[in-house]
């Protein structure tokens, strides 16, 4: 038992405990509709795109979490924008914002000689280094995208399945799109530090993914993509203290591992079930 909670005695490893569980839950909930609405793409452009704001804020001394919510705002007001005001599809219009907010992000950061070692913790994250004030902004992150997933639920629901019944019901699916692009900026931005922008991406994806291989039902899904998330982060950090890795990526590594894992069980069990009927089949 010591072994498994030894190293949350100490204070910064807790706090990276308690900041990537709350991460987790919150990518948990978005994340699913991430997944269901195919928005995965754009959760990856999101992570990148954050770049510029980060960089200014550094630059000028400001807080990162703040310039990386200006920017991925941006993003996604550019992104619906460019969409409608053009013939051509989402997916350009992210692609085009993805590579102009990160040639810009870059731009910005070459003028900065002293930048790459916050760089670096904006790329792949320092969940140790979180503080106290980081884990409660993450905690109420957590707690808005949890209500807001609760109360856009319906409305959510029927844009992922059937956007023409949706605006049928009066549900305003384009209010909706744009309501789900800001919450994926939301999870994204409250997510970064824990992991970084080059894997929250595996925060956001990796555990719903893997609970659609195990339950079906979008509350269902979410409960156990939050509670794979949190057992991620809990073996993640774990692991990375006794293996001495970057405890970021050996989080978002367990998620992939994850996921891989439960697909090939669930493929081995439906061979042998398949095996079975048909042999009770021929007797």
């Amino acid at each position: 038992m010591e072994f498994l909670t030894a190293p949350f005695e100490v204070s910064f490893v807790f706090r990276a405990l308690l900041a990537g569980g709350f991460a987790a839950v919150l990518c948990a909930c978005i994340g699913t509709w991430v997944v269901l609405r195919g928005l995965a793409f754009f959760g990856d452009a999101m992570s990148h795109g954050m770049l510029p704001g980060v960089a200014v804020a550094a630059l000028v001394g400001g807080n990162l979490m703040l310039g990386a919510a200006v920017s991925a705002l941006v993003m996604s007001l550019g992104v619906v924008t460019v969409s409608r005001m053009s013939r051509l599809s989402q997916d350009v219009s992210i692609g085009l914002q993805f590579i102009t907010m990160l040639s810009l992000g870059v731009v910005i950061v070459s003028h900065s000689g002293s930048f790459a070692v916050d760089l670096t913790a904006f790329l792949f994250g320092d969940v140790l280094g979180v503080t106290g004030g980081d884990v409660l902004v993450i905690a109420i992150a957590a707690a808005v995208g949890g209500l807001a997933c609760l109360v856009l639920h319906r409305p959510f629901t029927a844009l992922t399945f059937d956007e023409r019944k949706a605006h049928t019901l009066g549900l305003r699916p384009g209010v909706a799109h744009v309501g789900m692009l800001v919450l994926v900026a939301l999870a994204t931005v409250a997510s970064f530090q824990v992991v970084g922008t080059l894997l929250v991406f595996g925060l956001l994806i990796g555990p719903p993914a893997t609970a659609l291989l195990l339950v079906r039902g979008i509350g269902r899904v979410m409960v156990v993509a939050a509670v794979i998330g949190v057992v991620q982060v809990y073996v993640g950090l774990l692991v990375s203290w006794y293996a001495e890795t970057a405890a970021g990526a050996t989080v978002t590594l367990l998620g992939g591992v994850s996921f891989l894992v439960v697909l090939a069980a669930k493929a081995v069990l439906c061979r042998v079930s398949s095996r079975t009927a048909n042999d009770n089949h021929y007797q």
